[in-house]
């Protein structure tokens, strides 16, 4: 289950022989400029099931955007998707039963707008408990979250390896922001924020005994 999926982007690189460059030159190509959605769709739907991977995964997309889970869907980029927003409202009958099946929920930059209250339903749903890879701005904590996550027997590892480059900053006064962010969290961020994007650690969640 991939939270905050919005148009099913990380699902078109998990399951596609694709590469983030691809899917840049495929959208910014004059031709997809030209097209209506509806002919987007048709395009996009021979585009991704000429590339399809032969161990192609089984993906769900959690969003607040229907249109863009619509389209995901559409072009067979996801296979189950709810639009449902966890953190003011409790999830559907329909989303607790696609949640028993998850091996595997991912986040790439949306814990930002995220608490316990989006995660708490899905793993408890979850049989057995999932892994739990997230993509976590360094100008946050996601403590609050591990601790979620470790009432229900997953441990939390942090990649200290590396960080990974989320998104330029709009103008200097985000910039700025996020380097102070990232300091008072006690982190560096020379080299990183100072150079002119946001970045994120990556945090991965297993049950104790797969960890250990």
């Amino acid at each position: 289950m991939d939270i905050c999926c919005s148009y099913g982007i990380n699902a078109a690189l998990l399951n596609h022989d694709l590469t983030w460059d691809d899917l840049y030159a495929h959208y910014t190509s004059p031709r997809a400029e030209a097209l209506t959605t509806a002919e987007l769709v048709d395009w996009d739907r021979a585009f991704y099931q000429a590339h399809r991977r032969r161990d192609a995964l089984p993906v769900t997309g959690l969003d607040v955007s229907e249109p863009a889970l619509t389209y995901a869907v559409a072009v067979g980029l996801l296979d189950e998707a709810f639009a449902e927003n966890l953190e003011t409202a409790a999830p559907s009958l329909e989303l607790r039963r696609a949640a028993r099946d998850i091996r595997l929920i991912t986040v790439t930059g949306g814990v930002s707008f995220l608490s316990p209250r989006t995660f708490e339903p899905l793993v408890s749903a979850a049989e057995p408990a999932p892994w739990v890879a997230a993509f976590v701005l360094r100008t946050g904590s996601y403590r609050p979250l591990m601790s979620c996550l470790l009432a229900h027997g997953l441990v939390t590892e942090k990649d200290t390896d590396r960080t990974y480059r989320q998104r330029r900053f709009t103008d200097a006064a985000e910039q700025r922001y996020a380097v102070e962010a990232v300091t008072s969290t006690g982190e560096d961020p020379r080299g990183k924020e100072t150079e002119g994007y946001f970045h994120t650690a990556l945090y991965v969640s297993r049950p104790r005994e797969e960890a250990a």
